[in-house]
């Protein structure tokens, strides 16, 4: 039957409801949101979903709660929000209706859950302390949504509505983009596979355009690719490729001598007619044409080798 009602808890809002909101009104227009604790309102019933609220867990009833003894667990032994429970449940729906090709719905959905929805699960839980981010704490994505529930000295009796609102059109435009950049990166992923093979044993990747390129590197496990040329508005970018995900470390910089240059000093420096800039880091430069690029990416790889970049 398909609800009514979607049912959550009043007062204070977090991300998880937040976010299950966002997914249950995309697939179930009609229903009307309701945000109450009345036992009324939070008891399973045909005409319903429940979420976040009701200390149960139970599919078939339509009741997703995480606060009751014994709530669910993934099968790692992390703990769901009622975000992931919805997104377990009714996640592949949403992607469906967000256009994600049937072919990649599982893989998306998979994607997200574990770098989206997961960590959303383990703040709601207590499971990692949000301290942990150091001083990007309050820019954790959770404490922003919190950040929109009424101040405390707002008596307007409808103030938690409108925030709420104001809360669940900002998340739905978060997870909408998050959405459409993981569809991206794997039709990214199929652009770059092509494009490595083509590239052979070269230590240079020229790509059609800018776009997410270390997942496909990795996965084809291309370890020879030292740099990345690709077209950028009416300039070619010249990029390093970073060793890890998680760091700054390039395969091979840059040369030393082109550092911070631009113009006529690049051009003196680098010996190339139409370079024109190079990043202080030594990660980034730009030239003015695609053959000044391919020639400023062929120097740099000469110039790594001979300080034994491998």
């Amino acid at each position: 039957m398909t609800p009514a009602y979607l049912v959550t808890h009043s007062g204070g809002f977090h991300a998880d409801e937040v976010f299950s909101t966002v997914i249950l009104t995309r697939l179930f227009p009609q229903a009307q949101v309701i945000r109450s604790r009345a036992a009324a309102w939070i008891t399973p019933g045909p005409d319903r979903i429940v979420y976040d609220v009701g200390g149960g867990y139970d599919a078939e009833a339509r009741i997703f709660d995480h606060h009751q003894r014994g709530a669910p667990l993934r099968d790692d032994g992390q703990p769901f929000s009622s975000f992931g429970l919805v997104w377990r449940h009714f996640g592949r729906d949403y992607l469906a209706l967000s256009g994600v090709p049937a072919d990649r719905i599982a893989e998306i959905h998979a994607a997200l859950d574990a770098k989206f929805v997961l960590p959303i699960d383990l703040l709601d839980n207590g499971a990692v302390d949000p301290g942990s981010a150091g001083p990007l704490s309050s820019l954790l994505l959770p404490e922003l949504i919190e950040s929109l529930k009424p101040v405390f000295d707002d008596l307007d009796p409808e103030s938690e509505a409108r925030s709420f609102q104001t809360a669940l059109a900002v998340a739905r435009t978060v997870l909408e983009a998050r959405i459409s950049r993981a569809a991206a990166r794997l039709r990214a992923e199929t652009i770059v596979l092509e494009a490595i093979a083509r590239a052979g044993d070269s230590r240079i990747l020229e790509l059609p355009m800018g776009m997410p390129f270390r997942p496909a590197v990795e996965k084809a496990g291309a370890d020879h690719l030292w740099f990345v040329v690709n077209p950028r508005g009416s300039d070619w970018v010249i990029g390093g490729i970073r060793k890890s995900a998680d760091g700054f470390e390039q395969r091979a910089d840059l040369p030393a001598p082109w550092a911070g240059l631009s113009g006529a000093a690049l051009e003196d420096a680098s010996g190339v007619k139409g370079a024109l800039f190079c990043h202080n880091g030594r990660f980034i430069a730009a030239a003015a044409s695609r053959d000044a690029a391919l020639e400023m990416a062929a120097i740099a790889v000469q110039e790594a080798a001979a300080q034994g970049a491998r």
